[in-house]
């Protein structure tokens, strides 16, 4: 079923005037009413962009439990498991920091997630995956 933007933007200011409404009567200052919807609708945007890119993706298939693939623990049992050499080559030069936010990226962290883990700010992080796409695209 695909994303309709304008339901989602009618309810979501909907939703928003009654909270705001709430706050009002609690006696919360402006300010701090206009902050909570600015920081709220930036919030609503990004959803609204991440649910237009995957709304017309398919649903991946079930699979039997058996062949789907065994999730990578850590950086040398990653590097043990890769079959193909000119992927071995490439993940063996990049820094252990980045081979790590590939395995928490495996195990379906996201980079906000990545960033409270290890300190690394969220754009570092999303810069090193960019980066490796890019090198891992030259080799395929």
């Amino acid at each position: 079923m695909a994303y309709n933007k304008a339901k989602a933007e009618k309810e979501w200011v909907e939703w928003k005037n009654n909270e705001e409404k709430q706050l009002r009567e609690l006696g919360v200052d402006e300010d701090t009413i206009q902050r909570l919807h600015g920081y709220d609708w930036e919030a609503f945007k990004a959803d609204r962009r991440y649910r237009e890119r995957n709304s017309d993706i398919e649903q991946i298939p079930d699979c039997p439990a058996q062949e789907l693939p065994e999730v990578v623990q850590s950086v040398t049992e990653l590097m043990e498991n890769i079959e193909n050499e000119r992927l071995y080559d490439v993940l063996k030069n990049a820094d252990k920091e980045t081979l790590q936010i590939l395995v928490y990226k495996m195990e379906g962290y996201s980079s906000k997630e990545i960033e409270v883990l290890m300190g690394i700010p969220e754009l570092a992080i999303n810069s090193r995956m960019a980066r490796m796409r890019k090198k891992l695209k030259n080799i395929f």
